[in-house]
Parts: structure tokens; C-alpha cells; sequence
């Protein structure tokens, strides 16, 4: 079965008819969840019900749960958590166990609701500008530290059925704009890049499912990376990724143009699949209708990616916060 080349969202807390006869037809890959698709655990296990049912099989579900500002769950559905970059600042040398107790206990909550995928690690390098939209989301400054820790982030996802997704490829750390708002341009040369912030990617170009990163690197490519053939090949060739690579969201302001153009722009440059959030109806229908099916090559990457998906290796949750709380100091969760 072709998979169309999108993963896309819903507007509220259950599907619509007009909703699951669009995803019947279009088969988009997979969904991805946001804050107003959640209100109880037993509405979001429905609610991943609906999408599987209207796309008749097992397709992935993502959404973004890195802890401190970006995650959608909240209590009393999941655990409060501190931001990355103070959980491994607290953690010191104990950053790689933490980190992994941290997300393989966020699969599991995931896991519990029917979600299968995860936006994270996000192995950005911070700088002392690193736009404060992404600073305190990364992982530390350090390409081998946050290479490590990014790793035992994947492997926290993996050992608990749960995809991760690494981003934002080739590296978002320069910006210091909000590529929600604005398109950053990083100038930058191409060894230097190689050398910084490349290298975490490179040394997780074995993970399932990769993200791009809106902005541009002036001594590369005038493109955005997103839409970039050029900047796609340097993801493939030169950092040796050979996973599914999926956009970030491309109605962000970062990009200039229709959803349905930029979702073939994505698609000619050599992204697998498109990631499209909070638009309508009718632009969910557009892109789903511009995308088509997935390249074959794409399609291999998709099924390599879900083969990953195995069953999660056994969790003690009380031992496994113990042991977090020994490593933290006691202080775990936020507040």
C-alpha cells in the first residue's frame, strides 16, 4: 500500500466525517497531535483510533513532547517536565542515564495514549544568540555531548515502541530568529558547519525519521533548507542520512508561498514526506491533493522507519523514577 506523502493534523478533539472520508481517500503517512487535540487520556486514545480506522492500518502518530515549553501533554496526562537544557545542566555527568530515563518514560506515557512517534531528540548546538524559541530546548554546546545525549534520547524512544524524529536537520543553533516568524539565514562555512553543527546529525544518521530545518545557509545554498535540492543532498551525502526525512511545519513563516506549493517544493527537492499543522480543512485537502503518493524510494524509507517499531522492552516506572531522582538530586519534574 502507497502511503500519501503527508503528515497532517485535525482540527479538534475527534475527527469529523468530512475528516475521515478526506483521510480515507488520501491515506496520508501519519498524523501529528497539537494542545487542542488533547483533553482526556480516554478522548486522545479515541481520538488515534479515529485516524488508524479512517487510514485502515497502523500508521504512525507523532507529536512534540520534548519537555519544559514544548510539550502538549500536560499533567495530570503526563509529567511536568523541566526544560532539556536545565534537566542536563542538573544531571552533569549523569546527562546521558537522565536523559534516557526521562524520554524512555515519556514513550511510555505516549505509548498508553496510542501515540507512536516523537519529535526528539532535537540535537540543535546551542550559542550564547541561539534564538530563545530554540536555546533552551537543546541539549548543550558541545557537538560529542550532545551527540551522546541525543543518542540516549533515541534509545529512551526506541526501547519504548515510540519513533523518534531527530531535528532540525542539518542544524538550527545559529538562528537567532524565530523560524516561526521569520526565515533565519546563517552564514556560515561549509567546514565550519561540518565540523559544529552537522556533526550530531551525522552521528545519528542511523535513526528512523529526521526533520528539516527552516532557515538558510548563505555560503551553501540560497534556498531554505526545506525546499532546497542541494541542501536535501547535503542531509543524504554528507551527513549520511538515510531515514525518512519529513519538513517541519510548512505553513511556519519562515516559508513564502501556498501550502499546496511549497508541499511540491519539499517533495521536488528530495523531502520524503510533508509535515502540514493548523491549516483548514481545505488546506489539509490541498496539500494531501498536491503531495500525491510517496516516491518508491520514500516508501522504502517509510517501511524501514515503522519496522522500528518493536515491542517496548519491559519498564519498571517506579524503579526507573527512583533512579531519575537519585541522578537529578532529587529535583525531577518542573516546579
Amino acid at each position: 500500500m502507497s502511503f500519501g506523502a503527508v503528515i497532517t493534523d485535525a482540527e479538534g478533539l475527534r475527527l469529523t466525517s468530512d475528516e475521515k472520508a478526506l483521510f480515507k481517500e488520501m491515506n496520508p503517512f501519519g498524523f501529528i497531535l497539537f494542545a487542542r487535540n488533547i483533553e482526556t487520556a480516554d478522548q486522545t486514545r479515541a481520538l488515534c483510533a479515529d485516524f488508524r480506522e479512517a487510514v485502515g492500518r497502523n500508521c504512525p502518530i507523532t507529536i512534540d513532547q520534548e519537555g519544559g515549553r514544548v510539550q502538549r501533554l500536560r499533567p495530570p496526562m503526563a509529567r511536568e517536565w523541566m526544560p532539556p537544557m536545565d534537566h542536563v545542566a542538573r544531571a552533569g555527568e549523569q546527562a546521558e542515564r537522565a536523559m534516557y530515563l526521562r524520554y524512555r518514560l515519556i514513550a511510555q506515557e505516549l505509548l498508553d495514549l496510542g501515540i507512536d512517534s516523537n519529535c526528539a531528540p532535537m540535537v540543535d548546538l546551542a550559542r550564547d544568540d541561539t534564538h530563545a524559541f530554540l536555546k533552551n530546548r537543546c541539549y548543550g554546546s558541545d557537538p560529542e555531548q550532545v551527540s551522546a545525549i541525543g543518542r540516549a534520547v533515541a534509545n529512551g524512544h526506541l526501547d519504548g515502541s515510540v519513533l523518534p524524529v531527530v531535528k532540525h536537520m542539518p542544524g538550527h543553533g545559529l538562528s537567532t530568529l524565530d523560524s516561526h516568524h521569520d526565515l533565519p539565514h546563517v552564514d556560515q562555512p561549509l567546514e565550519t558547519l561540518v565540523e559544529a553543527d552537522f556533526a550530531p546529525f551525522r552521528a545519528l544518521n542511523d535513526l528512523p525519521m529526521g526533520m528539516t530545518a527552516h532557515l538558510v545557509y548563505d555560503q551553501i545554498d540560497p534556498q531554505p533548507t526545506t525546499i532546497s535540492a542541494g541542501m536535501i543532498a547535503l542531509i543524504r551525502e554528507r551527513i549520511g542520512f538515510d531515514g525518512l526525512i519529513m519538513t517541519d511545519d510548512i505553513t511556519m513563516k519562515a516559508l513564502n508561498g501556498t501550502p499546496a506549493d511549497l508541499t511540491r517544493q519539499a517533495l521536488a527537492a528530495g523531502c520524503d514526506v510533508v509535515l502540514h499543522c493548523n491549516g483548514t480543512f481545505d488546506a489539509r485537502a490541498q496539500v494531501l491533493r498536491a503531495a500525491g503518493e510517496m516516491s518508491n524510494m520514500a516508501q522504502a524509507r517509510a517501511d524501514r522507519a515503522l519496522a522500528q517499531r518493536l515491542p517496548p522492552q519491559e519498564l519498571d516506572i517506579q524503579a526507573a523514577e527512583a533512579e531519575l531522582s537519585a541522578l537529578m538530586g532529587g529535583q525531577v519534574y518542573a516546579g
